[in-house]
C-alpha cells in the first residue's frame, strides 16, 4: 500500500493504521528529514528478522538505529549520558543526526552488536515521529539505501520505492520526495566526540 501523508498535518487516522501494522509485526518504508527509512517495531523480533533478510543484514555487524520522538526515552534505552554530550543531542535534535550511544538492557539483545552500541534518531519529520510517540516505543530503522544502487533517484522518490518494495513491505508512506544523503553519524561512545559520517548537516556544539 501507497499512502500519502503530509508533515506538517500527519493524519490522526493514517498514525492508528500504521500503529496497527507495526504492532502486528508490519515493515513500514518512511520519510525523514534524510533518507526514507525502513523500519519496524523495536519489540518485534520476527519483523526485526524480516528486516535483516530483507537487506542481507549480519546482526553482529548491522548498523540499525532507534528512531525516538524525543529524547525522554533515553534513560531507558541508553546507558547514562554525560551531560555535555546530552546538551550538544538537545541542541542538535530533532534534525539529521544518528547518536551512537552506549546500549543498555532493555535495548533487545537481537539488536545488540558486538559493540553493544545503538543509534539514536530524532528526525525533524513530524510524520514519522508522531507514528513514534503513538507507538509508545521507538521505531527500528534502517536506511532503504544499497550501496549496489547504481540510480540514487529512487531513493528519494516514495513512488520509485513503492514500485521497488511494494511486495516486501508492507505500507509506504508517501511523505514527499526525499534526500539522497544520509544523516551525520556521531559517536558519543569514546571519551571524545567523533564524527564518523558527515551527512546533512554540521554538529552545533
Amino acid at each position: 500500500m501507497l499512502l500519502k501523508m503530509y508533515d506538517d498535518n500527519p493524519s490522526e487516522r493514517q498514525i492508528l493504521q500504521i500503529v496497527d501494522i507495526l504492532r502486528a509485526g508490519g515493515l513500514v518504508i518512511f520519510p525523514t528529514d534524510t533518507l526514507y527509512g525502513l523500519g519496524c517495531d523495536i519489540n518485534h523480533h520476527r519483523a526485526i528478522e524480516k528486516i535483516a533478510k530483507l537487506k542481507g543484514l549480519d546482526f553482529n555487524t548491522a548498523k540499525f538505529s532507534f528512531i525516538c520522538h524525543d529524547l525522554s526515552s533515553l534513560s531507558e534505552y541508553c546507558k547514562q549520558v554525560d551531560t555535555p554530550i546530552y546538551k550538544i543531542m538537545k541542541k542538535n535534535l530533532p534534525g539529521p543526526f544518528t547518536f551512537i550511544l552506549n546500549a543498555s538492557s532493555k535495548v533487545p539483545k537481537i539488536l545488540k552488536n558486538k559493540k553493544k552500541t545503538i543509534g539514536i534518531r530524532v528526525p525533524n519529520n513530524n510524520i514519522i515521529r508522531e507514528i513514534v510517540k503513538e507507538l509508545g516505543n521507538p521505531v527500528l530503522t534502517t536506511s532503504i539505501h544499497d550501496n549496489e544502487d547504481e540510480i540514487l533517484e529512487y531513493i528519494a522518490d516514495p513512488e520509485l520505492i513503492y514500485e521497488k518494495y511494494k511486495d516486501r513491505v508492507d505500507i509506504v508512506i508517501d511523505g514527499g520526495f526525499g534526500k539522497i544523503i544520509g544523516s551525520t553519524i556521531v559517536n558519543c561512545t569514546g571519551d571524545e566526540i567523533e564524527i564518523i559520517r558527515e551527512g546533512e548537516k554540521e554538529l552545533e556544539y
